[in-house]
């Protein structure tokens, strides 16, 4: 493997420091995939160190290490604190290890400090955020701090409240609350089984275009997802029913760069005139930039046949070792490989180039095996990509920005950003084992535990209308390349069968999953008879 990307080890650097564990120890259980260079990285970061100091500067994690290890000495720490009758810290539950050791060096007995904060939505354990900070709390003083509940809730109504406490009151280890409020509703929130991710994508389409004809503004509602790559099958749906939305926690599916490279190779392959999409694919390989892409699009629109154009080109020299490759699979394109095996080869072909370019290779080929997969629902390459009406590829970003403020479109955020926020009406999807919780019974009981956490923020960002979606069958990344890339999922884990009175059940499919009974044979058999008689 090749050295981390500058941008990975400083996020290596600031966890171990926010996170004030060893390296080798940050290393395995957050960036595993940099554990090999753990030498190199313990002389990069004592270089970095060193040429800070030598230039007489500080970056954003100096500014908690000096004051943290200022504070380590007592009488440094007793002169900080005595400037300060009391000391007020919001969202306790997000502080990591650095900054509590600052508070109790401040505060060590405890006197004129005030935390607040909310163990059941800890949530940011990937940013060093550490949740035995405030389960600890009362205990780390001579005299114990005193605890206050704040249970009163004035955003979800009391049906969502009581599901919401529920999945809650199952944590190992938690301050004893249960939240109250008198927004009084009949309406439980919604458990909704549904075949898999397509249909998943209709029926929240279904049920948001519903809410907004009985007016509910789209801005009013949101989809949730505990992972970004979740969203994939949904944004497509949109897409092709032309519904805004805005996503949160991650770019766009089909803005994401990889996503990008793949249609752009299979609309050069369709149109050869595309010189938008030419000329993305073109600079993917070695050797050839943005001169050597012009020259052929150029070649190519000035022959009568494109494709023998491309073939009478004659490459940068960087570029000889891929350019017959290139061609052997374009020229296959051309000639109309059969859909949708025909994305399948253009990702065995990018994926080599991805992985040159991209340092989370691995992470990017499970979103291009997921597009295959969405693509396996269109008939054709031609009503592939008509469909989802593409914008042409934006050549200097792949963030698309949000829509004017005063246009309405729906919100769609990974849980993680949805934390603070608050909807009429919110979705979650993919409520199930292998989604939430992030793996198949893979995790510490420290993870398990923060995944119900999970569960229990998106279910209160709902202020009226809870839907949780459970597709008997999901795509997992993480099992891409065995078999039937799909897995049959059983609920969540975190909704025994012990919570189901607390939740209203139903199963939806879309028109076209519907039976027809004028389809229906006409023809009625006893089956029954006849497996009686076969042993007569």
């Amino acid at each position: 493997s090749r050295f981390p990307t500058k941008g990975t080890c400083l996020q290596i650097y600031s966890r171990a420091v926010n996170a004030q564990a060893p390296l080798d120890e940050v290393l395995g259980s957050a960036f595993p995939w940099c554990a090999a260079w753990a030498e190199q990285l313990k002389e990069l970061f004592a270089a970095y160190v060193e040429a800070k100091q030598a230039q007489n500067v500080l970056d954003y994690d100096d500014l908690l290490l000096y004051w943290a290890q200022m504070a380590a000495e007592p009488e440094i720490a007793a002169h900080l604190g005595s400037r300060f009758d009391h000391v007020l810290v919001d969202e306790y539950q997000d502080t990591n290890r650095l900054q509590a050791s600052i508070l109790l060096a401040l505060k060590p007995d405890g006197a004129g400090l005030t935390v607040v904060g909310d163990d059941a939505q800890s949530i940011y354990s990937f940013r060093a955020a550490e949740v035995r900070n405030i389960l600890d709390f009362p205990k780390q003083f001579a005299q114990a701090a005193a605890v206050v509940m704040l249970e009163r809730n004035y955003r979800s109504t009391e049906t969502i409240l009581a599901a919401a406490n529920k999945v809650i009151g199952e944590a190992s280890e938690r301050f004893t609350k249960n939240l109250w409020t008198e927004r009084r509703s009949s309406h439980r929130p919604q458990l909704v089984s549904v075949r898999d991710e397509a249909e998943q994508a209709n029926y929240v389409c279904q049920a948001i275009l519903a809410e907004r004809e009985a007016g509910t503004a789209l801005k009013a509602q949101a989809v949730l997802f505990r992972t970004s790559s979740h969203s994939g099958p949904l944004e497509v749906e949109l897409t092709r029913r032309n519904i805004p939305f805005v996503k949160f926690g991650g770019l766009k599916f089909l803005d994401a760069a990889h996503v990008k490279d793949m249609l752009a190779m299979l609309r050069f392959a369709e149109n050869p005139r595309d010189r938008v999409a030419g000329f993305r694919v073109l600079q993917l390989m070695p050797g050839i930039g943005p001169s050597a892409a012009s020259q052929i699009v150029d070649a190519m629109a000035t022959s009568l046949d494109e494709t023998l154009g491309l073939a009478r080109f004659r490459p940068p020299q960087r570029a000889a070792q891929d350019w017959p490759v290139f061609l052997d699979i374009y020229s296959g394109l051309r000639a109309g490989a059969k859909w949708p095996a025909d994305l399948e080869r253009i990702r065995l072909w990018y994926e080599p180039h991805m992985e040159r370019i991209h340092e989370d290779a691995i992470t990017r080929r499970a979103d291009l095996l997921q597009l295959e997969q969405i693509a396996s629902t269109y008939p054709s390459r031609e009503r592939f990509l008509t469909e989802l009406t593409l914008d042409p590829p934006d050549a200097t970003s792949d963030q698309a920005g949000p829509p004017h403020r005063d246009e309405d479109y729906l919100i769609l955020s990974t849980i993680h950003s949805a934390k603070g926020q608050e909807w009429k009406n919110v979705f979650v999807l993919n409520t199930v084992d292998g989604c939430i919780p992030a793996d198949l019974g893979v995790g510490t009981k420290e993870d398990i535990e923060e995944e119900r956490r999970l569960l229990y923020v998106a279910m209160t960002r709902a202020k009226d209308s809870l839907h949780l979606v459970v597709p008997q069958r999901f795509y997992p990344h993480n099992q891409a390349a065995r078999g039937d890339r799909h897995v049959y999922a059983s609920r969540t884990r975190f909704i025994p069968a012990s919570m189901l009175p607390a939740f209203e059940q139903s199963s939806w499919a879309s028109a076209a999953l519907k039976d027809d009974p004028r389809q229906r044979p006409g023809v009625k058999v006893d089956l029954g008879a006849r497996l009686r008689g076969m042993w007569k």
